[in-house]
């Protein structure tokens, strides 16, 4: 869980750098600094409670960091969607630095296909209201992760891989 949190804060760290828009980089370095602040606790939970044993304090502490870490991660996603809707700037040449805008790039597109969808196939009232009932919801960035394996996305893998996992390797 805290290497994923890791991937996550490098997720979001390179989003941030990208992003057009001040404010919603700014809150999505505030996110991840965040996360990054949770993983870090989880860490030294998880390395106590490997020394200690058994402890129902420990373990209660652990628990609850973990239940942080993926509260923490969430607000980094929601903030990244914001960040791409809001649009990116190009990104440099790094592989991994493309390897997430290919993925932002991605959601963007299953996102701009759902609007256009319910637009198409609108379920208003007779105010003009969207009706609640039967809507499909919008693709979010942690449907996107959930619903695809990590060895069967579309997202471009650089030929020469460099030693270790890069940002989208793993599942967030």
């Amino acid at each position: 869980m805290v290497s994923d949190g890791q991937v996550v804060v490098k997720f979001g760290n390179i989003l941030a750098k990208h992003c057009l828009d001040q404010r919603c980089s700014m809150e999505l370095l505030h996110a991840t600094e965040f996360t990054q602040s949770i993983s870090s606790q989880l860490s030294i939970v998880a390395r106590v409670k490997a020394v200690t044993g058994e402890s129902k304090a420990c373990s209660e502490l652990l628990l609850s960091n973990v239940q942080n870490l993926i509260q923490a991660v969430q607000h980094v996603l929601r903030a990244a969607e914001a960040a791409c809707v809001k649009g990116l700037g190009q990104p440099p040449a790094d592989p991994e630095e493309e390897e997430v805008a290919a993925f932002c790039q991605q959601w963007r597109k299953n996102l701009t296909q759902h609007r256009a969808k319910e637009a198409l196939n609108s379920h208003r009232d007779e105010l003009g209201l969207r009706k609640t009932r039967g809507a499909k919801a919008e693709p979010t960035l942690m449907s996107l992760v959930q619903e695809q394996p990590a060895q069967s996305r579309n997202i471009p893998k650089h030929p020469n891989p460099r030693k270790g996992h890069t940002v989208m390797d793993r599942h967030l």
